[in-house]
């Protein structure tokens, strides 16, 4: 242990979920810990201005929508209905409120010293602590975890004023909805926060450089989920790029241009939402100044021990190569104490699960059929689609499938993907068969209760070996 108040085992910096969720298992395991952040709260980018707050207002959106769209289905009659926008964003704020103050009472709980300022390697096994007010401070550090998380990614001519040109943190403030919301980028936070806003009145345009929104996901679920998203009523633009925007009072006008060249021209617009994707914080950290190697894209360079090339400097989350999702950081951030603590931890990058929080959701682990064909990869696709769900068909909750690639030889389950209702929380199921290297005939022949959702996947397992039952 270390001595000394100034002088602990281990320093985090950075109190995202990867930073603080490493913080309280360094703390279990013994090490005097302490964490760095320099915002007002503790949880970072996620449940400050990201994933939190983001789906308190998808599922607010949701809400009203089923009142306004979907109710009479069921029998049901709604009159009157209207947006109090202001309880909206209250209610969003509580509940961000409610968690940062309840990741501060772990921290109490686990006896984590929370270190307000921003933190810099000031050099191996000390780091600089610099308060918004005050005389920096320096702490001895027999390991240091960088988990800065990310930034915005900008977009050049067009400059974010959070106010007519906003990020996703804007996004989740608007003072009133839109007439016209234009999204550049079509990928998980522009589908998502266009989404609110549409359901919430505005006409939502996004604008996509690709030929496709969603690029990471499987092609097919990608095209199923614009199919779904414009006949929600969202506008695509897609292999378009954004030259200019020129902002006033009354709003902003985009000029765009096909991506593989051509003729001009202008889209006029109340608000533009930018959300091209994010870019790993590291700016300030004194990184180069204290050796630790990066790569072209400004990502720290680790071992498959999560450490940098200076010995007790490790670094984790959106920081380092790999998808930027909040749950990987956190058992990124897990692993790499267990490391240090001596114990023998990894990460199966295989199993970590993705989700788009729309309407219908979309979620993926694992290989798409995009990789396995250019790997080589033979395998069989099973396929089951909603519609033939018996508890899809009881709650109108029809559109989008379960897709489960196998190994056409072994029947390893290598990849799923869902376009449906609760997909976010049906894909656990497959990240648990992959985890423990599970067969489709392993899901098949799995009970699963009736009725539920999830006899979708037993059935897509059973499809793999051409036996489903229902279609």
């Amino acid at each position: 242990m270390a001595a000394g108040e100034d002088s602990f085992d281990l320093i985090v910096i950075g109190a995202g979920p990867g930073g603080y969720v490493a913080a309280i298992r360094a703390a279990q395991l013994g090490f005097k810990t302490a964490c760095v952040e320099s915002r007002d709260t503790l949880g970072g980018t996620c449940l400050n201005v990201g994933c939190i707050p983001s789906k308190a207002l998808l599922h607010s959106s949701e809400l009203y929508e089923l009142a306004a769209s979907d109710f009479a289905t069921f029998g049901i009659k709604a009159t009157g209905l209207g947006v109090e926008l202001s309880k909206m964003l209250g209610h969003k704020d509580k509940v961000v409120g409610d968690l940062t103050k309840g990741i501060e009472y772990l921290f109490k709980k686990n006896k984590v010293t929370w270190l307000k300022g921003r933190g810099a390697i000031a050099k191996p096994g000390a780091v600089k602590v610099t308060p918004a007010k005050g005389r920096a401070k320096t702490y001895e550090a027999k390991n240091i975890l960088i988990a800065t998380g990310s930034d915005v990614a900008r977009l050049p001519g067009v400059e974010i004023d959070e106010n007519r040109i906003v990020s996703s943190t804007g996004a989740l403030s608007l003072p009133k909805v839109p007439k016209h919301l234009v999204v550049v980028g079509g990928g998980y936070i522009g589908l998502e926060m266009g989404s609110v806003w549409r359901r919430l009145g505005a006409k939502v345009t996004v604008v996509e450089f690709l030929d496709a929104v969603l690029p990471t996901m499987d092609g097919e679920a990608a095209k199923q989920m614009q199919r779904l998203l414009t006949k929600q009523g969202m506008e695509f633009r897609l292999g378009t790029k954004v030259l200019a925007a020129e902002t006033s009072n009354r709003g902003v006008t985009l000029t765009v241009a096909p991506a593989k060249g051509g003729e001009q021209e202008e889209i006029k617009c109340d608000h533009v939402l930018v959300a091209i994707g994010r870019v790993p914080y590291t700016d300030g950290l004194g990184l180069k100044q204290a050796g630790v190697e990066m790569d072209d894209r400004g990502r720290v360079k680790i071992d498959g021990r999560f450490q940098t090339n200076v010995p007790g400097i490790y670094a984790i989350g959106d920081v380092i190569e790999g998808p930027m999702l909040a749950h990987l950081a956190e058992e990124e951030g897990i692993a790499a104490v267990e490391v240090m603590a001596g114990q023998a931890a990894h990460v199966n990058y295989d199993a970590i699960p993705g989700v788009v929080y729309t309407y219908p959701e979309a979620a993926a682990v694992g290989k798409t059929e995009e990789q396995l064909k250019q790997a080589g990869v033979a395998y069989t696709a099973g396929k089951f689609p909603f519609s033939a769900n018996s508890r899809g068909r009881a709650n109108d909750e029809t559109d989008g499938f379960v897709k489960i690639l196998a190994d056409a030889k072994t029947d390893r389950i290598l990849g799923v993907h869902i376009v449906g209702p609760d997909a976010g929380t049906l894909i656990a199921e497959l990240a648990l068969a992959i985890e423990f290297g599970a067969s489709a005939e392993d899901v098949a022949r799995t009970c699963h209760a009736h009725p539920t959702l999830n006899e979708a996947v037993k059935e897509a397992a059973l499809a793999v070996a051409g036996r489903a039952i229902h279609i």
